[in-house]
């Protein structure tokens, strides 16, 4: 039985992932700060075709990429599988920022998952794989991107390098990048109008995308399906990031002309002199 290590594994993209990967009968070791949580999770995986076992840490602790591998060989002899989905939300823009939310965003969504890799390299075996979750907005500019932005694109170097590197020993590494999937780190972001406009107005679908749907993007570049991809970056967005699109809705719609404040616009206030 393959095995799989999934960071932020108790619930969103990491809990839909943790269940695809079960349901293809790969094992879980699943990763996440709350052990109540990481219960809720294994309960709500029992009686799929494989295990999941809950390993609770702070994926930003110095010794936690270590021990969670040390944990999956000790339940299960093997690793075959890293999949670095932990992350925040809510950035703010650059000249909101101070260095300490700088530095929480960055060693969330990139210290940790270099860390996480660095560790998994030692345990893996043949046909490994490690998928990275990034986002669009590490693919196109948007507002408010800020550390987020920054730490998700570092993701994408990452991935890409790690796919140069040790792509010839076997090992496969790929990202996702999800558009806005409705999630608890997301929901407060949804009931912003402007926010939900910007999002849904801009995507040629009819649907907004669920977690399930960057889990099977995950458990494809992960399986022996994409046993040919390597260096990939996948967007999971229904078009928003690839196309120039607008509902009716919004072309129909009238637009007012005014001069945007400088918190609509991002423009910082100028000093007083």
């Amino acid at each position: 039985m393959r095995v799989a290590l999934i960071t932020g594994a108790s619930s969103g993209i990491g809990l839909a992932t943790s269940r695809a990967f079960l349901q293809s009968g790969v094992a879980v070791v699943g990763l996440g700060r709350s052990a109540d949580k990481l219960a809720e999770a294994q309960a709500a995986c029992e009686g799929l075709p494989a295990p999941f076992l809950g390993f609770a840490g702070d994926v930003t602790a110095d010794d936690t990429p270590d021990k969670a591998v040390a944990f999956a060989l000790e339940k299960f002899g093997r690793l075959d599988h890293l999949v670095n989905n932990a992350g925040i939300g809510s950035p703010e823009p650059v000249h909101t920022t101070d260095d300490a939310t700088l530095d929480y965003f960055l060693g969330v969504m990139l210290r940790a998952p270099f860390r996480m890799a660095r560790a998994a390299l030692t345990a893996f075996g043949d046909e490994a794989t490690i998928v990275n979750v990034s986002s669009t907005y590490a693919l196109v500019g948007g507002l408010r991107g800020g550390a987020y932005s920054a730490a998700k694109a570092g993701l994408n170097g990452l991935t890409l390098h790690m796919a140069a590197q040790y792509g010839s020993a076997g090992i496969r590494s790929n990202a996702v990048a999800p558009g806005v999937i409705p999630t608890p780190m997301t929901y407060h972001r949804l009931e912003d109008d402007r926010f939900v406009r910007m999002n849904d107005d801009m995507t040629p679908s009819p649907r907004r995308g669920a977690a399930e749907d960057v889990a099977g993007a995950i458990l494809f570049l992960s399986s022996p399906a994409s046993g040919w991809i390597n260096g990939q970056v996948l967007a999971v967005d229904g078009g928003w990031s690839s196309t120039k699109f607008l509902t009716e809705a919004a072309l129909s719609s009238e637009r007012t002309l005014t001069t945007p404040d400088w918190t609509h616009s991002g423009r910082p206030p100028k000093p007083a002199k």
